[in-house]
């Protein structure tokens, strides 16, 4: 258990599309509208979660187009938040950047987030530690990743949340906002190229 624990903490501390954008939000919008992105991201990345433990993620990966296009739709997802986090600071935008993405956006980045996909594949398929029943495994496991998951993303936002506060000037947050943007692109790319 103590294993799970580890693997769960690491595959989630490191960036991935959820916490940078957890922090940009936090950057680019505050505390308040944060939190509704975040328990979006939760209800998220439960609701993957729970597709894994029944199988349909998995019928549905089967099919590498399927992958393809999870990829293509969640880059395009990041892209446009990237975007909206990016020009939230300044008067010269493209797009609407006056609303953050809310409840809504955090649900549907993690249902076409592969990350979300790969990580919840990985601990609930590998693991094991209580062979006595795979129901009790599978509830300590939820039990455990929340536990991990909501402090790691609270942290993540509070880093954004920090830098919002800092009251700095708008060139300032303007450019920290595009450094968090760049950053979730970052995170695309690595995605990208990373062996399949």
């Amino acid at each position: 258990m103590i294993t799970f624990a580890t693997a769960v903490f690491f595959l989630l501390i490191t960036p991935g599309p959820g916490v940078m954008s957890a922090a940009g939000v936090g950057s680019a919008f505050g505390f308040q509208p944060g939190i509704r992105y975040l328990v979006g991201l939760f209800v998220g990345t439960n609701l993957v979660a729970l597709a894994v433990v029944s199988g349909l993620a998995a019928l549905l990966l089967v099919h590498p187009g399927l992958q393809f296009a999870l990829f293509v739709a969640s880059a395009a997802y990041l892209l446009y938040l990237a975007a909206r986090i990016a020009l939230s600071g300044t008067r010269i935008a493209f797009i609407e950047a006056k609303r953050p993405p809310g409840f809504m956006g955090g649900i549907a980045l993690q249902a076409i987030n592969p990350k979300a996909y790969v990580v919840n594949t990985t601990l609930f398929s590998g693991f094991a530690f209580w062979p006595q029943s795979l129901t009790v495994e599978i509830v300590i496991k939820f039990a455990i990743i929340n536990a991990i998951w909501i402090p790691i993303h609270v942290l993540w936002l509070s880093a954004g949340v920090f830098l919002h506060r800092l009251d700095l000037p708008k060139h300032i947050q303007f450019r920290i906002n595009v450094l968090m943007a760049l950053s979730m692109l970052a995170v695309v790319g690595l995605a990208a190229l990373a062996p399949k």
